[in-house]
């Protein structure tokens, strides 16, 4: 969705909880959890997929900071450069 709006000129806002943004971590070093395979290859307990077949089922995907327009918090809107407004956001309490 991010590189499409890039694509198209049209902002692109994320909005994440406080609790979420960790100033020490890169953004590409962010661990990303991987949920159950069993969410993809199952429905209602019933297997719809091939045994052995490859899964990857991310929890959730990190957007490269250069694509967000701003990041929308409880405490505020985050603008880049990020460093500097999540160091200024978690200063101000």
């Amino acid at each position: 969705m991010a590189v499409l709006c890039a694509r198209h000129g049209v902002p692109f806002y994320t909005a994440a909880p406080m609790s979420t943004i960790d100033p020490k971590t890169e953004w590409d070093k962010v661990p990303v959890e991987e949920r159950s395979v069993d969410e993809v290859v199952k429905i209602k307990g019933k297997r719809i997929a091939p045994k052995g077949v490859v899964v990857l089922n991310p929890a959730f995907d990190i957007t490269p900071p250069d694509l967000i327009t701003a990041l929308i918090t409880e405490r505020g809107v985050l603008t880049p450069p990020y460093g500097e407004s999540i160091s200024r956001i978690l200063s101000n309490g």
